[in-house]
């Protein structure tokens, strides 16, 4: 019973704490569990405790029986760097997410069942008031999209060669958004004012009645346009939290997986995770603002707050398809291969949201009939798959120390042209240590420490990001 009581504490807080964070696979982690971590992220065909429900949940059969929970601690630290010709480079203040998991699993007989928290990815960054991607609005912009997972695991073994598993996953996604746009970037995305598109598109009732605002004479505004420029135009939803983000959205998803002992050394794995099925991530105390001139302003540069609410639609995780082997090399050595697909493209072809105004609004927006109008919005983003190459080994130095290394090898899936200095998931190879270490019989402690090399990438409006960083897990596990 009190252990019971151990397990259920260790979930809620696990919960409770799931945040956002930024990942370095496109937006996936490079391993989940610090024993895969160690090793390049491979995990398809051994061992390596309740991180199987994020891996391939089958090999929760390859476990001892009795039951084991892990917890464990991740350090995400990203350096990322924005520049523009003829401006100050902007540095990301974003260099730290923390991450808890914490995963319980019970095996009897030919049975395998348990329970995990797990934070699946995301992204994140966080820049100035003062720097160039503020667009002259005088507020930071930042951007935290997190995505966490309650999953259900279970596992069978069908005999001394086969195991087989699956899990039901709950899926929960938050987001905040603080953007600026240029006027220049903004009208480039309205077609009514002579927008390329090339980008991405706005449109809606919202904009309808700022197109007329700058291209109709009006008899109010002595017979001429009302407004003649935009300086900036902003999206704002964030509440600033580390565990939350302002809009939120849940869903399902499941996972399939299988090992294979092809002979006594040589284990064969493979898994399916789903595409998700998120509903849209909607947030209420959301603002749109545009600074504008013209004769309705007397010719001074007025800003116009829009309060309202925000819906972010289709938001939604890939699936993923991935194989891999572990060969136990000698007693000591044990050597580990993966090969993962993660299917981005079908995925991230847009961000796509709707800003919806209240509508009572203030005075400024309310002259300008914005009340209970709409603008939907669209950033292209156009990622392609992801090949993922993870090699890793593990050497027992003793009946206590195991050393472990890898690498974790990958494609850019963000394409140059459309990338995005608030969304630069541009990472591509890791390099990968760790060590694990027995206390005793019946608890182990595991680290692992990711150096991701800098890479570098100029999207199509001459925005050169600079990606970088570092992660690390800690985990500690206890046997019984």
């Amino acid at each position: 019973m009190k252990m019971n009581k151990i397990v259920v504490s260790l979930f809620a807080a696990g919960v409770m704490a799931s945040p956002l964070a930024f990942a370095t696979n496109g937006m996936n982690l490079e391993g989940y569990g610090p024993v895969s971590e160690a090793m390049g992220g491979a995990s398809m065909a051994y061992d390596n405790g309740t991180a199987a429900v994020m891996n391939n949940p089958a090999t929760l059969g390859l476990m001892s029986e009795g039951s084991r929970i892990d917890a464990a601690l991740g350090i995400l630290g990203p350096s990322i760097t924005s520049k523009f010709t003829g401006m100050p480079s902007a540095d990301s203040s974003a260099t730290a997410f923390y991450m808890p998991a914490v995963g319980y699993a019970k095996k009897s007989g030919q049975m395998t069942y348990g329970v995990g928290v797990f934070s699946q990815g995301g992204m994140g960054t966080e820049y100035a008031a003062t720097s160039f991607l503020a667009a002259g609005s005088g507020e930071k912009v930042r951007s935290e999209v997190g995505v966490g997972r309650l999953i259900a695991p279970l596992a069978y073994q069908i005999d001394d060669k086969i195991n087989v598993g699956g899990s039901l996953d709950y899926v929960w996604a938050g987001m905040d958004l603080k953007m600026a746009l240029s006027g220049p970037q903004f009208g480039d995305m309205v077609a009514g004012l002579g927008g390329t598109q090339t980008y991405g598109a706005v449109s809606g009732t919202m904009a309808n009645t700022l197109v007329g605002a700058f291209t109709v004479a009006q008899a109010p505004c002595g017979g001429v346009p009302c407004l003649t420029s935009m300086n900036w135009a902003r999206v704002d939803f964030s509440n600033n939290s580390s565990f939350t983000g302002k809009a939120n959205g849940t869903g399902l998803a499941f996972k399939l997986g299988g090992t294979f002992k092809a002979n006594s050394q040589l284990t064969l794995g493979a898994t399916y995770h789903s595409k998700t099925a998120l509903g849209d991530l909607t947030a209420t105390g959301a603002s749109m603002s545009m600074n504008v001139v013209g004769p309705a302003t007397g010719g001074v540069a007025t800003t116009i707050p829009v309060a309202g609410s925000v819906s972010v639609h289709n938001f939604q995780w890939p699936q993923t398809m991935a194989m891999g082997a572990a060969y136990q090399a000698s007693d000591q050595l044990l050597l580990v291969a993966d090969y993962k697909r993660i299917g981005w493209k079908q995925v991230m072809k847009n961000f796509s949201m709707t800003f919806t105004a209240d509508a009572s609004q203030n005075p400024t927006a309310a002259a300008f009939g914005l009340g209970g109008q709409v603008v939907d919005m669209t950033l292209f983003q156009n990622w392609v798959d992801q090949n993922v190459y993870e090699l890793g080994g593990a050497y027992k130095t003793s009946d206590a120390l195991t050393l472990r290394a890898g690498l974790n090898i990958a494609n850019n899936p963000v394409p140059d042209k459309y990338m995005h200095p608030l969304f630069p998931a541009i990472a591509k190879n890791h390099l990968t240590l760790g060590v694990g270490y027995a206390v005793s019989k019946v608890s182990n402690v595991d680290f692992a420490y990711v150096y991701v090399p800098k890479v570098s990438a100029t999207n199509g409006s001459g925005v050169t990001v600079d990606f970088g960083g570092y992660s690390t897990q800690l985990m500690y596990s206890y046997l019984f």
